[in-house]
């Protein structure tokens, strides 16, 4: 029997729900409390500075990881309570694309995009062609099938990362970094596939970058974190405008402000002595 707060998620507009997470890596807290909402059919972007955990949050998300408190609730579901066939089964209803694409490098183009296809579904291989060439010509790339991932530039990896991403026809796409090593052009190709992808497939999409201009101009809403803590949230306007030290500092790039240059440490004079705090 399904429970009222599952019922409540899976008729909303929230596809996943994060409540009070906690998580810690030694003794260092990555998040200390936070509460995040994925709304279907939206792109959500998750920003910040450079380690403050925000490839962490998809890690939560997709049950890699699991929280030392909160839930993370996918369309009805908590993750971290899942069995392991239901965890799986999650899974497959969500698409990943990671920061450097990993594609397998002993694959041509098509048979990385085939792979997922033929690993959970028994389809005839007449079919699995017909998918593949389907994902790649969404991402402009069909022509480079027979292509391993060592003749491909920076750029076309990523998309036939995205390719394999979609291919089972998830109803959420994680990016992790996706502008990364990108040059401008390539970006921009990037940046209108997920926004069209988005839209053409009715995905939601979870965006975690620090390339704040080109991750504002796709977004429905953004998430600004540091500190184990959301600093700012709202719409590209309501961040852009936000009126919080912290968000102003990291999306104007000042080197002085709430993020401190250096990494908490003992005071100099004593490290240099060896005075032990």
């Amino acid at each position: 029997m399904t429970s009222t707060t599952e019922t409540t998620d899976v008729a909303s507009d929230v596809l996943v729900r994060c409540r009070g997470l906690h998580f810690r890596q030694g003794n260092r807290a990555i998040y200390q409390g936070i509460d995040v909402d994925i709304r279907r059919g939206k792109v959500t972007a998750i920003l910040g500075p450079s380690g403050t955990g925000k490839t962490t949050l998809l890690r939560l998300i997709g049950g890699q990881w699991r929280p030392n408190a909160g839930t993370v609730v996918f369309d009805g579901i908590d993750v971290h309570k899942a069995g392991r066939k239901a965890l799986y089964d999650l899974r497959k209803r969500m698409g990943m694309l990671f920061q450097n694409g990993a594609l397998l490098t002993d694959l041509t183009v098509f048979e990385n995009v085939a792979y997922p296809i033929r690993e959970h579904a028994e389809l005839p291989e007449s079919m699995v062609r017909d998918l593949v060439l389907m994902k790649l010509q969404a991402v402009g790339l069909r022509g480079a099938r027979d292509l391993y991932p060592e003749e491909l530039s920076g750029g076309m990896a990523r998309r036939v990362a995205l390719a394999r991403a979609i291919a089972l026809d998830p109803d959420m796409v994680m990016y992790d970094e996706p502008f990364t090593g990108q040059d401008p052009i390539s970006m921009a190709v990037l940046i209108k596939l997920i926004r069209t992808l988005n839209e053409s497939l009715g995905l939601t999409s979870v965006v975690v970058s620090h390339d704040i201009k080109e991750v504002l101009s796709i977004a429905d809403y953004a998430y600004v974190i540091s500190g184990g803590k959301v600093l700012g949230e709202g719409t590209p306007d309501q961040i852009r405008n936000s009126e919080s030290a912290f968000v102003r500092q990291f999306l104007n790039g000042e080197p002085d402000g709430p993020i401190a240059f250096h990494y908490k440490a003992a005071p100099y004079a004593d490290d240099l002595l060896g005075v032990r705090s």
